[in-house]
């Protein structure tokens, strides 16, 4: 691409020599994602992946797009950009796998103000992270420059998945029966939801994102820019062992009353115990600050719960043998009862 240069297009603010940069930087690290079924490489139109569909009796492609919201406004005050990259990730491939689907490859679409090709490759490189966390491939995206519209020193990010399952093994709630237990998988704190709130009640700028919290154990800034966990392997973990899994919920904004029912069958609600699992420290530090009830906390923050998922009450030990083993926290929150509307927290 040396010969392709426009002193026009620089003067208005794009230079498509740092974008030849940024794609030189982030190349190795794209390719470090590459599993089976990745065709061609980096700088293509299309990207390109052949799924092997061997066994499966009609297979299903199950897709997920999001981006990683307000945020990337931590990131900017932090100038972090290393992590938001697997959030990116994460919000699609945690909604791709509540279906019992394996997501197979992954695109980004990264707008900026300035291409500034240190902070493309580091935020590439969460990226890549949250594809090797979740076994699939990054095999394209996009980088925008758009001066005038992005300030130079802030971009948005968002991405795009597709996964794949076999029809007779997905999970859609339908075998899902009265007395059923509910385990929930803890999370790593805000994940990626509720940031406007959070930025309101918390006040954020760089004072006091530097600010050490006792209660945290670490500055505002490292609880908030924590990445969100990617439950893709574990969940396909209890599949292959064996685990009868009936539904799964990835706990996003609107919290538990808003994600958990639409697991549910209907006629069926989830009944959870609020004091099953422990809440983390930064969700108090909220609720306190912003004097936030606590139904509006749980019906905007997953309060520590970043999956739920519905299996057979005779194989909640089994189940929580293995995701101990896999490094999860896991805890029996609730059941599956008769009636209600989706969800019941007491």
């Amino acid at each position: 691409m040396s010969i392709s240069k426009s002193d026009s297009y620089a003067a208005a603010g794009v230079d498509v020599t740092a974008g030849y940069e940024s794609v030189n930087r982030i190349k190795p690290l794209v390719e470090s994602t590459y599993i089976p079924g990745v065709m061609g490489t980096l700088g293509g139109f299309g990207g390109l992946f052949a799924p092997d569909t061997a066994g499966m009796e009609k297979p299903v492609l199950v897709s997920g797009t999001d981006g990683v919201g307000t945020k990337l406004k931590i990131a900017f005050l932090m100038d972090r950009h290393d992590t938001v990259g697997i959030d990116c990730v994460a919000m699609c491939v945690n909604d791709i796998v509540c279906s019992g689907a394996k997501p197979l490859f992954f695109l980004d679409y990264l707008a900026v103000g300035k291409n500034i090709p240190e902070r493309i490759e580091a935020i590439v490189s969460g990226v890549t992270e949250g594809c090797r966390q979740a076994g699939c491939a990054l095999i394209g995206g996009e980088t925008a420059e758009m001066p005038g519209f992005y300030p130079e020193d802030e971009y948005d990010l968002a991405g795009f998945s597709v996964g794949i399952a076999d029809q007779a093994g997905m999970l859609d709630g339908s075998a899902m029966e009265e007395g059923d237990l509910l385990i929930g998988l803890s999370s790593s704190g805000v994940h990626s939801n509720g940031f406007s709130l959070v930025r309101k009640v918390l006040g954020v700028d760089r004072e006091t994102l530097s600010a050490h919290i006792p209660e945290l154990g670490c500055t505002l800034g490292e609880e908030l820019i924590k990445p969100t966990r990617i439950y893709v392997k574990t969940v396909l973990g209890l599949l292959e062992r064996g685990v009868r899994i009936r539904a799964v919920s990835h706990i996003t904004g609107g919290g538990l009353y808003e994600n958990v029912p639409r697991m549910m069958k209907e006629g069926l609600t989830a009944r959870i115990q609020k004091g099953s699992f422990p809440v983390p420290p930064i969700f108090d530090l909220i609720a306190k600050r912003g004097n936030i009830p606590e139904r509006d906390m749980y019906n905007t923050f997953n309060m520590g719960v970043g999956l739920v998922i519905a299996i057979p009450k005779d194989q909640v030990g089994e189940a929580k043998d293995i995701l101990v083993a896999m490094g999860e926290r896991a805890y029996v929150i609730g059941s599956v009862v008769k009636g209600g509307d989706g969800v019941e927290l007491v």
